[in-house]
């Protein structure tokens, strides 16, 4: 039994160190540590010997198992050494080769405008405030004077969550809120995102507004053109032209749509001015004095105006783009012009 053990031993570790391979050692190993292995079936045969050299035969057994065992793991570390700086020297890095520079992003047009206009504002005295998306039809229509047969109610036009709850189609429901829970003189900007149910080349379901206000003792509709004009020749330069023409909001009284001189052809008419030279930009105008009595402002005492624009149309007549869809198609060679 002695004999056939130092055998195994000596043939176990010739065959372990001429292996050349993972493979070829997992075959050692099983031919002899397996089940069914040549040193396992002779451990299984030390309960026939004799109680006298049974003890000495079994640990001499263990011993030449613990060398097979140990020669394995030094010959699989010992490959897996030479594996990995063989790939190492097929793999080599070139530390002297240049870097490759990380492309850096860019802010989108249409926050580089937001901020840019946000900016304009907070230069002249405004605070900015938000409000939920996700908003009441008393905040989005009734405190803002629109009745329940107003257009603007229609299933076309809006995103109805439930009866009585909606996504907000405009900023405006910002100024009630700001109304309810601080006494004049307010002076607002609320930027964010509204929603509609409108989709082409000029309209989004999901855009970006900015509405302002401004209510104190004494402001009139000075007041708001002064401010708007500030505003435009800031955005577009101060040689742009930009009039007043009247209109109809249910919260202003009276109101305005501010027009500039179309920028593609400097007011001369065309394609995109619809051959008039002029572009409507915004809507404005002082507020309604029933607006003022449903938040409690007393309309003998405050005045106020109110104005809102989309950051979109803005952005469009900045960089002269033709297509609202292209600020959402995340195609980056048109976004890394900005």
């Amino acid at each position: 039994m002695k004999e056939k053990l130092s055998l195994i031993a000596s043939n176990a570790l010739e065959e372990i160190r001429r292996a050349k391979s993972s493979s070829e050692l997992d075959n050692i190993r099983v031919k002899y540590l397996g089940r069914k292995g040549e040193l396992t079936g002779i451990l299984k045969e030390l309960r026939n010997l004799p109680v006298e050299i049974r003890a000495e035969t079994g640990k001499l057994g263990n011993e030449v198992k613990s060398s097979i065992e140990k020669a394995l793991d030094e010959k699989i570390s010992y490959l897996k050494e030479i594996e990995k700086q063989e790939k190492f020297n097929k793999d080599i890095l070139d530390i002297s080769l240049p870097g490759r520079a990380l492309r850096l992003g860019k802010r989108h047009p249409v926050t580089q405008t937001l901020d840019e206009v946000t900016s304009v504002f907070l230069r002249l005295g405004f605070h900015i405030e938000e409000g939920p998306e996700a908003e009441l039809d008393y905040y989005n229509f009734e405190a803002l004077n629109i009745p329940k047969d107003h257009p603007a109610r229609d299933m076309q036009d809006t995103f109805y969550i439930f009866d009585e709850v909606l996504l907000r189609t405009h900023t405006s429901p910002v100024q009630i809120r700001t109304y309810l829970k601080q006494k004049p003189p307010v002076q607002i900007i609320a930027p964010g995102k509204v929603y509609r149910r409108d989709a082409d080349i000029s309209h989004l379901p999901m855009f970006h507004q900015v509405e302002g206000f401004h209510v104190d003792e004494g402001i009139t509709f000075a007041d708001l053109k002064g401010t708007l004009e500030t505003f435009i020749h800031k955005m577009f330069g101060s040689e742009v032209g930009l009039r007043f023409r009247p209109s109809f909001f249910p919260f202003t009284e009276p109101s305005a749509e501010v027009d500039i001189a179309c920028v593609i052809c400097k007011g001369k008419g065309c394609r995109i001015c619809k051959n008039t030279g002029w572009i409507e930009i915004l809507g404005c105008g002082m507020v309604d004095p029933d607006v003022f009595k449903r938040v409690g402002y007393n309309d003998e005492k405050y005045t106020g105006y109110a104005f809102g624009m989309g950051i979109e149309r803005i952005t469009m007549l900045r960089y002269q783009i033709d297509d609202i869809r292209l600020f959402f198609e995340n195609d980056m060679k048109f976004l890394t012009q900005f």
